[in-house]
């Protein structure tokens, strides 16, 4: 995952636990958040979701996991009962019910270079720096490998689109994937003239989505109800007026905290991101499993012949059904 520039490049992978909160009244349960990375610009909808559905009974603590496949972990092992992340490799692999209720964002991401690189053939056999292993962005790294017949050189994991921007600028790095956000103000900033944006097919697949153990969340199924309708809704208002997001933002809240010059820039993030369909107004669906199943076997992500594979395998789609009616 993927935000405004940091100060520090390895302040979110020094600790896997990196940061937890309590939230709500004080009650027996609470459904454990496992997030992907610290909160940053790009979450700031999905905390106001998180209020929405506090409002309308949810109890909920989350933690901040240094990396995807940390969160991932937590949800397996019981740890946690929703996780941020794209599963598909660890659903196959460790054949435990885990399932998809929401795609969070679209795989809208771009390969950002030094000039020494002016298409993406040229980095055959190059190294280049990607969020996290098995992630979206190693998943558009293999995809590319596939389509243009060639092979990146060595990979190394970085998580969060900044911190691959701040190793750019810090000469560490020659190759990135970066989301738009990052994208957008690298190249308006003083350096960018110093960088190319190589030209990228279209991709619709999840980035990120919310996912969970199938037997809990039966076993929960009206904290998980009151969770996804505050997501759609959310969602859908977004798409509506993307500033809702800052105005909705609880200023006490984990976003209100960042720094203002963070906060003064959500109206333009989240209107950038509606306007490039970064987000899906109804959480994906359908549409989205599909175009998941086709693009994680391409990446190598899901094993088996893909007209054998089944979207129920993957998604629980009850809850996002009944939001949406």
């Amino acid at each position: 995952m993927k935000h405004l520039l940091r100060k520090a490049l390895g302040a979110a992978v020094a600790i896997p636990l990196a940061i937890g909160l309590s939230v709500g009244a004080a009650q027996a349960e609470k459904i454990r958040i496992a997030l992907a990375e610290t909160p940053s610009d790009e979450l700031a909808a999905f905390f106001v979701a998180l209020d929405r559905a506090k409002a309308n009974g949810l109890d909920y603590e989350w933690t901040a996991f240094s990396d995807e496949e940390l969160a991932i972990q937590a949800v397996l092992s019981g740890q946690m009962d929703i996780g941020f992340g794209t599963p598909y490799a660890a659903m196959q692999r460790s054949k435990a019910p885990i399932r998809i209720l929401f795609q969070l964002s679209k795989l809208k991401f771009f390969p950002v270079t030094t000039k020494a690189y002016s298409k993406l053939e040229d980095l055959n056999g190059e190294p280049i720096l990607l969020h996290s292993r098995g992630g979206g962005t190693d998943s558009i790294a293999n995809v590319i490998e596939d389509r243009l017949s060639m092979k990146f050189g060595d990979r190394s994991y970085v998580p969060g689109s900044s911190n691959r921007v701040a190793a750019l600028l810090g000469g560490r790095a020659d190759a990135t994937i970066i989301d738009l956000s990052n994208k957008n103000k690298l190249l308006r900033s003083e350096a960018g003239a110093n960088f190319n944006v190589l030209e990228m097919f279209d991709v619709e697949a999840s980035d990120e989505a919310l996912f969970g153990n199938l037997d809990w969340i039966k076993s929960n199924a009206d904290d998980v109800q009151i969770f996804v309708n505050a997501l759609v809704s959310t969602w859908q208002d977004m798409h509506k007026d993307p500033t809702m997001i800052r105005r909705e933002t609880n200023p006490d809240g984990p976003i209100g905290q960042l720094p203002p010059e963070i906060l003064a820039e959500l109206d333009g993030f989240y209107a950038d991101a509606v306007e490039a369909g970064l987000y899906s107004p109804n959480g994906g669906g359908r549409t989205a499993a599909q175009a998941d199943m086709e693009w994680y076997s391409a990446a190598g992500q899901l094993q088996g012949e893909l007209s054998e594979l089944n979207i129920e395998d993957f998604w629980y789609l009850a809850p996002l059904d009944a939001a949406s009616n």
